[in-house]
């Protein structure tokens, strides 16, 4: 395990890269110039506070919003960051930090144990960001002032007089060049953080200052009983709990090689609720840790029942139905994480899995079995779960469409259908992998709108038998999910969806996988393609945000008219690509994708019957020689080539 460094000076600063332009590119950094990105900022200070908090070096964080609502103060009582001249580039520490990427005391272990900053990347990128900084350092008797504008220090670090104490005071404004003039911090979003910051870590002071209210107001906020009375509060917010919540709520914290902390409580509501932070960072999109959870939970029930003899019968347990009506909030501690964005929103450490899962399953086992009153009424709440959820498939398999009775019977378990029961107003969308099945799902019109997510490349239906295609999982979920059948059971009038939308991302993976798509509709669902019933979404490349317009762009010709075309002035164009459609929020999704008032999609056709199935058996078939041949006839062609 690592050892803590009480030392911290510009030795311990490292430089990996010059600057980036980030004011140029600011989407890279912060996810967006919307108001996440501007709170984004925000948490950058704040998190850098909150590490000296984590790594034992300070006990207080206060912040305070200025009457403007654009100006902002965090201040610490940590070690200060360090003020001596760095040699190789003969500026204080501090300057180095707030000017240069990639510059910072986290790349070596020995500094910070624990991180929830940006190693280096998160201070210089709220300067580069900000109209105007000012940092203020307590450090060895002295006050050091400096100020930096725009990402440039406006002066040279100062020395304002002797000083009790260290620590160190950021106080900034987001440019308006970058975000507009508009936006403004959510004085109750940042409270909430706050709160939900005090929570997390035991002994930690969080002061809060609100000059915007009238009168001003400052609350302070500590919570000795942690994450265990933080479970308190969202389950007594959010439902009832299965049994008094003094009893009810599983704790278990560790420390010894794996540091983490969990409270978790079955409550009467029917989803699962998980609120998880990795080294202080909220994780919305969840991760490897909150897999771990997950996994835990669903072992350490089924333990205790087989170990008790108390299964169900005529009734199969599932995972969904063990966290059904779970509330959980998870806070774990990753010497290095890797999280996916810049903004930090999910955790991939792959091991951290089964390290959580290690950690909390035989704890939770342990005290299901020394709460057995609590265990047992945790046990009928999943029963009754499962139950319920097998009386509402039953139910549902007797709903019969207009046009169709037998079809529903067997309907894919990832399907999330519509409720809308006519097929002329229904759609579907078969989207590629689970993340963007997710967005997908949160931004649809749940009453005409269904979404079947896939994982990974379908079969190629032109190299497989026909019993091969009919047994192959994701293509037989396709089918159970159109309920037309296939072969000899093909009946076009039992056709669920009105529409059906290939929605896959808009790079060369996902080309294949729409290819595969159609293959497989072309050889044996033509009649689909016929009726007109086979579309391919649009989803776009690139966002574009030209002053207080967004623009979507669907490549880079796209990308590139619309810049010529709606810049004016001095406007300069906020471009963000899209690697995938998991990268795109809900709202986004809907917005450019999914929306029939805004979206752009593709209807397939056959026009040349002949030159298609040709086409399609050289492309696809087994004869490699047929593939060359359209390569080599057309390498002249390709201008642009996505590897």
């Amino acid at each position: 395990m690592a050892t803590k460094k009480e030392t911290y000076t510009g030795a311990d600063i490292q430089v990996l890269e010059g600057l980036e332009p980030v004011r140029k590119r600011p989407a890279m950094y912060i996810g967006g110039t919307d108001s996440t990105g501007y709170h984004h900022l925000l948490w950058e200070i704040l998190d850098n506070s909150v590490d000296e908090v984590i790594n034992g070096f300070a006990t207080t964080v206060e912040v305070t919003l200025h009457k403007d609502s654009r100006s902002i103060t965090v201040v610490d009582n940590g070690r200060g960051i360090p003020v001596d001249i760095m040699p190789k580039h003969k500026k204080p520490a501090v300057e180095v930090i707030l000017t240069t990427l990639h510059a910072g005391g986290k790349f070596e272990q020995g500094n910070y144990i624990h991180s929830g900053g940006l190693h280096g990347v998160g201070s210089s990128v709220v300067n580069a960001l900000a109209r105007k900084l000012v940092v203020e350092i307590k450090r060895d008797g002295k006050k050091h002032v400096q100020t930096y504008a725009r990402g440039r220090a406006t002066s040279t670090l100062k020395v304002e007089g002797a000083t009790r104490g260290t620590g160190t005071a950021v106080t900034f404004e987001p440019d308006p060049e970058i975000f507009g003039e508009k936006l403004k911090f959510d004085a109750e979003l940042v409270r909430e953080r706050l709160e939900a910051k005090s929570y997390l870590h035991k002994g930690m002071t969080v002061v809060w200052k609100d000059e915007t209210s009238s009168p001003h107001t400052s609350v302070t906020y500590k919570h000795d009983g942690g994450i265990a009375e933080y479970l308190t509060k969202v389950v007594t917010e959010r439902q009832k709990p299965l049994v008094p919540m003094g009893s009810a709520a599983f704790y278990h914290s560790r420390d010894n090689g794996v540091r983490l902390e969990a409270s978790l409580a079955w409550t009467e509501a029917t989803d699962e609720h998980i609120r998880s932070y990795v080294n202080g960072i909220p994780t919305p999109l969840g991760g490897t840790h909150e897999a771990g959870l997950r996994s835990a939970v669903v072992k350490a029930v089924r333990n205790y029942i087989e170990t008790h003899g108390i299964a169900p019968k005529g009734v199969t347990l599932t995972a969904e139905d063990i966290r059904e009506g779970i509330t959980a909030i998870l806070s774990t501690y990753v010497v290095e994480p890797q999280f996916q964005g810049q903004t930090k929103g999910r955790l991939n450490n792959p091991e951290v899995s089964g390290q959580v899962d290690g950690v909390l399953r035989p704890a939770l086992e342990k005290w299901l079995n020394d709460n057995k009153s609590i265990a047992e009424s945790v046990v009928a709440r999943i029963v009754l779960a499962a139950r319920a959820r097998e009386a509402s498939r039953a139910a549902s398999q007797a709903v019969s469409r207009k046009t169709a009775v037998s079809h529903r019977l067997n309907l894919p378990g990832k399907l999330a259908d519509c409720s809308s029961t006519d097929p002329g107003l229904s759609e579907l969308f078969i989207v590629e992998g689970d993340s963007a099945g997710g967005s997908a799902k949160q931004g649809r019109d749940r009453r005409t709108q269904a979404i079947l997510p896939l994982r990974g490349k379908v079969l190629n239906a032109e190299q497989a038998s026909t019993d091969k295609v009919t047994t192959n999982k994701e293509l037989q979920d396709i089918v159970s999910a159109l309920g037309c059948g296939i072969g000899s059971d093909f009946d076009i009038s039992k056709l669920r969806y009105g529409r059906v939308f290939l929605l896959m991302d808009a790079d060369s993976d996902g080309h294949h996988i729409a290819t595969l798509l159609l293959t497989f509709f072309y050889r044996h669902l033509r009649p689909l393609i016929e009726s007109g019933a086979i579309h391919i979404a649009q989803p776009p490349l690139y966002r574009v945000d030209i002053g207080k317009e967004t623009y979507w762009a669907l490549d880079e010709p796209d990308r590139d008219r619309i810049i010529k075309e709606k810049t004016k002035g001095n406007a300069k164009p906020n471009i963000m690509r899209f690697k995938g459609l998991g990268e795109m929020t809900p709202d986004e999704l809907k917005e450019t994708t999914l929306d029939p008032k805004h979206r752009m999609s593709l209807r397939v056709t056959i026009d040349k019957p002949l030159e298609t199935d040709r086409l399609i058996n050289d492309l696809m078939g087994k004869d490699v020689s047929a593939r060359f041949r359209f390569i080599m006839e057309r390498a002249s062609e390709v201008q642009d080539l996505d590897v």
